[in-house]
């Protein structure tokens, strides 16, 4: 390794990066030991890598809910593989996602997501697709997430949270086609009365329906 080139610096690289120590050090070898030279050049690789995974199929992936008070936010990301869809890094760049469209809206994760899933696909090998997003805003929200492939939100006009809750377990179960379809579906976890019936039962209406499957 170069004089230059610490152990610290490397680890720092990587600390800030998440690219491997080999990467991190070629990085720093050829910025001569500039740390903001090692990041750009990093980026660059990351960029050139995705340019030449866009292509390929992105099926697989993984979808989360993020909740603050009376908003919702679904973001779906995709890759080639489930093996890659249960990485940690995949995941984590999953929430970190989801919590910047929460906290600081859709359009600004959006213009910070190509920069943050570069890397990670420059890591994992794979390319990365940002998927649907979707934000929901109520006074009764409820959510339903079922193996990390297919996610719900639905927004209820009376009601209640567990209730909506239940609408949306629902909907992930049976997969309706539409609102009308839905309320003259058999509720799954009552077979004596439809969706229809419980919803009127709870003085409720569906508002908004958000629903995406991997």
């Amino acid at each position: 390794m170069s004089p230059l080139i610490t152990t610290e610096l490397v680890k720092e690289l990587r600390d800030k990066t998440g690219i491997s120590i080999m990467q991190c050090r070629r990085a720093l070898e050829e910025a001569g030991g500039d740390m903001n030279k090692a990041v750009a050049i990093l980026k660059k690789t990351s960029g050139d890598i995705a340019l030449k995974k866009n292509s390929r199929d992105a099926r697989d992936g993984r979808v989360c809910i993020k909740t603050e008070k009376n908003k919702f936010v679904l973001v779906a990301l995709h890759c080639e593989t489930d093996f890659v869809a249960k990485n940690e890094d995949f995941v984590a760049l999953l929430s970190s996602l989801a919590d910047i469209a929460l906290r600081g809206g859709i359009e600004k994760m959006k213009k910070n997501a190509k920069d943050m899933i570069n890397p990670i696909i420059q890591k994992t090998g794979e390319n990365i697709v940002l998927g649907e997003v979707y934000e929901v805003n109520g006074n009764t929200l409820g959510s339903y997430v079922h193996n990390d492939k297919i996610a719900v939100i639905v927004s209820l006009d009376g009601g209640s949270a567990s209730l909506a809750k239940d609408m949306a377990m629902h909907i992930a179960a049976m997969q309706p086609e539409g609102i009308p379809e839905l309320l003259d579906q058999v509720f799954i976890k009552n077979t004596e009365e439809t969706v229809g019936q419980l919803l009127e039962k709870n003085k409720a209406k569906i508002k908004e329906v958000k629903h995406y499957s991997i």
